[in-house]
């Protein structure tokens, strides 16, 4: 008799044990269990979405980005030196259009969205005829000097540093540049911008005009 009420005993300590571990599990886990029961067993409950079947129905973006520079930065306060990145990130569509910006943040990810949303804000329209730009044009901006000339087709972008990068996101195809002054990246990034804003289309002149009406009516 001692030894069937000792097996007794025990069997009722494991069954208490049993289900303090199946509140605490409950508790942490919401019910997992239960779900996986359901859905595991035939019972055809929802395990979530499938790493295949993903959908992105998000815009996507036709713009390309290129990071020129990203730099650790710091800045002195009260408590001592605090620690920030700062990126510069130039953007554009090959079609036209580019923009450099730049961003400061706590981690470098931070810093190239913030960098990439000014980008977008401050959109340049490059002019081109023949996939090369319309004119010469020589700028200094700060210590940054550049100089910029058409070129042949077949030619194609004879240029160094982040102006390359710039004129390749611009969709220039043929072009000469070099720098003249400062090898800040920076500098010499908005440089570049400030000169492709700068140039100007072709006018066709007004005896031209006629000549085309002339030959026209003829």
């Amino acid at each position: 008799m001692s030894e069937i009420k000792k097996t007794t005993s025990e069997d009722k300590a494991k069954a208490v044990s049993a289900g303090a571990a199946a509140t605490v599990a409950t508790d942490i886990y919401g019910g997992q269990k239960r779900n996986q029961g359901a859905g595991g067993a035939g019972g055809g409950g929802y395990r979530g979405p499938k790493r295949g079947d993903r959908r992105d129905d998000r815009p996507k973006d036709d713009m390309e980005q290129r990071i020129l520079e990203v730099a650790r930065v710091t800045r002195v306060m009260a408590g001592g030196k605090r620690m920030n990145f700062r990126a510069c990130v130039a953007i554009g569509d090959k079609k036209g259009n580019v923009g450099v910006g730049l961003g400061k943040g706590a981690d470098v990810t931070m810093a190239v969205n913030k960098a990439v949303n000014r980008a977008k804000k401050t959109m340049v329209n490059v002019p081109m005829v023949n996939e090369t730009i319309p004119h010469e044009i020589n700028l200094k901006m700060g210590a940054a000097r550049l100089m910029f000339k058409p070129a042949k087709k077949g030619r194609g972008v004879i240029s160094g540093g982040v102006a390359r990068i710039i004129l390749e996101l611009a969709g220039v195809k043929n072009v000469t540049s070099k720098a003249l002054g400062s090898k800040n990246k920076i500098n010499n990034a908005r440089c570049t911008i400030e000169a492709l804003r700068q140039l100007r289309r072709p006018e066709v002149k007004a005896e031209n005009k006629k000549d085309e009406t002339n030959e026209e009516k003829k």
